[in-house]
């Protein structure tokens, strides 16, 4: 996970505690969120003093309450240093009422950039991943403005759905994403979009981009600029992982590609990401709640784990995070301790047992 983007509003140094809000929300969110919790605790003086703020929200609230994103969740982040969120099982039909909360939260907090990390483990320490990119997805636009409408045609019903694309929003994210490349070895960004088909939304995404360093007074000259038509991407991306380094994409895009990049890589349990923006930071494990698999102790705590660990690389805590993913390293590298998704037969409990003691 070898980058560092720092929120450029929030000083670390002078911080006596650390205020850390927990939504654990659906499904397996409640197993491994207390597991991230745990290693958290498990860090010592490496990092402030933290103090947990136990947080409700998802689909399962919305069944019992009517809303699936208190107020009050909403307030209590705002007071809070940073937070991890679980899970959320958002149906495939429409429900009258609901909203994703993860989604809204994004908005409402404006953390506009999801980063995914996604990469390998070397078989000895030292050595170079075969897999090790970072997609950056934009976070608050595209299809995800869910302005939808059902209307009736001449040959029955048709839906359409307004996909926003702003120059804003395009500028920011790819100034994050080149900011990202800064501090990586290859200092590559490519562009990932459609613009042969959608060329004015991905059009408008991809010449934004593209005209950052032009304006960034040379900043970014060391920073190599590629792009890739989405389809493409994909394919390339399974044959040969190794060309891309930091890949920035549209909202759909990046939450496909990332969760492809999941199988390089083994498991969606093992991807980290973060919600970031200029204020604030949300860790988040890229599986989804994982209703199978739900309260039968199997989950894989390590995406919650890492992400905790982008979490306080983002704060600027570089030690703290370094020593959970060396941690989480050690342990899938050994592979002694796994659980089913990554063909062993551990326990939550046991992978995490696991982790703590290599901290």
């Amino acid at each position: 996970m070898a980058f560092r983007a720092p929120l450029r509003s929030m000083a670390t140094a002078a911080r006596q505690s650390l205020k850390i809000g927990l939504i654990p929300a659906d499904g397996i969110g409640r197993e491994v969120i207390p597991a991230a919790r745990r290693t958290l605790e498990a860090l010592g003086s490496d990092i402030p003093k933290p103090q947990f703020v136990n947080l409700e929200a998802g689909f399962e609230l919305f069944t019992k309450t009517g809303t699936a994103l208190p107020e009050e969740t909403i307030q209590a982040l705002k007071e809070c240093d940073c937070a991890l969120f679980g899970a959320v099982s958002s149906p495939s039909r429409k429900v009258t009422g609901y909203s994703s909360p993860i989604v809204a939260l994004r908005k409402e907090l404006d953390l506009y950039a999801n980063i995914r990390p996604v990469a390998s483990v070397a078989a000895n320490p030292g050595e170079k991943p075969a897999v090790d990119l970072v997609v950056v997805r934009e976070n608050t636009e595209c299809l995800y403005v869910k302005q939808e409408v059902l209307t009736p045609g001449a040959h029955g019903m048709e839906a359409r759905a307004t996909r926003l694309i702003t120059e804003h929003a395009s500028r920011r994210i790819g100034k994050m994403a080149f900011e990202i490349a800064l501090g990586r070895p290859r200092k590559q960004v490519t562009i990932i979009h459609k613009s042969n088909v959608l060329s004015v939304t991905d059009g408008l995404f991809r010449q934004t981009i593209r005209d950052i360093p032009r304006l960034a007074e040379g900043r970014y000259e060391s920073v190599r600029l590629e792009e890739q038509i989405v389809d493409s991407a994909v394919y390339r991306l399974f044959r040969e992982p190794q060309i891309y380094d930091v890949m920035v994409a549209p909202n759909l895009y990046g939450d496909i590609i990332s969760d492809a990049a999941a199988a390089l890589v083994g498991s969606l349990g093992l991807v980290p990401s973060v919600n970031a923006g200029d204020n604030f930071v949300m860790g988040e494990p890229v599986h989804g709640s994982a209703p199978d698999i739900e309260g039968r102790g199997i989950a894989n705590p390590l995406a919650a784990i890492r992400s905790a660990a982008l979490m306080l690389r983002h704060l600027d805590y570089a030690a703290a995070a370094d020593r959970i993913d060396n941690a989480v390293n050690e342990v899938i590298r050994e592979g002694q301790v796994l659980t089913p998704d990554l063909g062993g037969s551990s326990k939550t409990e046991e992978v995490l047992d696991a982790v703590l003691k290599k901290l």
